[in-house]
């Protein structure tokens, strides 16, 4: 499948329009619409819906752009790899070292993990399990080349990339009040005073004011630093937890409920790498997890860090 015809094909369904899609490739506008051509001759069916109105794709057209994002972004490390490779001398494949907090990005993890197996085979990968407490330590310290961890935050060095954007739950024991509200949900003001776990008090300051929806202030004798230690917690009646919906589906635990928080700001799961490395399976592993995510339809488009009202 030629590179160029599907570059412009996705130019065009980004831009919704064939010209801004002719601007952004330095192509002109026919050599655009014949590579549109070309590929709705090579797959025997229409790709776009060309209007009055902004282009959009067909049923295939849609599934066709998904491919396309994962296969240029991983045409585009590829190329920077191999031009790498060409100026410096041969090296022996170091680990990828990939940190995971909690469950990561839930699905989207374990499907970056095996899109990089698959891309990259002779490069050997590490998973490192990540604390509460290690959202920026573990990358500064270069234990972990990237991290899958929660909630979005900014710091300097520090690239982020949006993953997921989730509602928010808290866990509580089975005989909580709360728990009978685990299929109609709760309100900020019904959680916030619940004993949430600890944690230690070097954890970076965007996790705690995300663990306690900003303004909490109660905690529980018990100090947490995985999901594990929440739980376990939580069903022996010590104290609530906080997290995102997808929490639910990785950690089933006896004696717990998961109560969706109806008015909590959305929040985000990220992938997070250092500005500074440029190490081409790192920038390999962030294009097709960034590819992934959008296929998977678990993140929003823009890269804002801002929180919006999960409904």
């Amino acid at each position: 499948m030629d590179l160029r015809k599907l570059s412009s094909f996705l130019a065009v369904v980004e831009e919704e329009h064939y010209g801004r899609a002719a601007s952004r490739l330095f192509l002109s506008p026919a050599a655009v619409t014949q590579h549109v051509q070309q590929l709705e001759r090579e797959f025997d069916t229409r790709l776009l819906d060309r209007g009055n109105g902004p282009v959009t794709p067909t049923v295939a057209g849609q599934r066709l752009a998904s491919h396309a994002r994962i296969l240029l972004a991983a045409a585009n490390a590829a190329v920077e790899d191999v031009t790498e490779a060409a100026l410096a001398p041969p090296a022996p494949a170091r680990p990828l070292r990939v940190g995971v907090m909690g469950h990561g990005s839930a699905e989207v993890t374990p499907a970056a993990v095996n899109a990089f197996r698959r891309a990259r085979p002779e490069v050997p990968l590490q998973l490192v399990q990540l604390t509460f407490t290690e959202h920026l330590s573990a990358l500064r310290e270069d234990r972990v080349d990237v991290a899958f961890v929660r909630p979005a935050f900014e710091a300097e060095g520090i690239d982020v990339e949006i993953l997921t954007t989730e509602q928010r739950i808290v866990a509580v024991p089975v005989r909580s009040p709360l728990a009978d509200a685990a299929d109609t949900g709760v309100r900020v003001a019904d959680v916030i005073d619940l004993p949430y776990l600890r944690v230690p008090p070097h954890t970076p300051r965007n996790f705690s004011d995300y663990l306690y929806f900003e303004t909490g202030e109660h905690r529980a004798p018990d100090c947490a630093l995985t999901p594990q230690d929440v739980l376990t917690s939580v069903a022996a009646g010590r104290g609530a937890g906080s997290g995102l919906k997808s929490f639910a589906r990785y950690y089933p635990w006896p004696g717990t409920r998961y109560v969706p928080v109806l008015d909590a700001p959305c929040a985000h799961s990220v992938l997070a790498t250092r500005t500074t490395d440029r190490n081409p399976e790192v920038r390999l592993f962030r294009a097709l997890t960034v590819a992934l995510a959008r296929e998977m339809g678990t993140t929003v488009e823009h890269r804002s860090t801002g929180r919006t009202a999960c409904g």
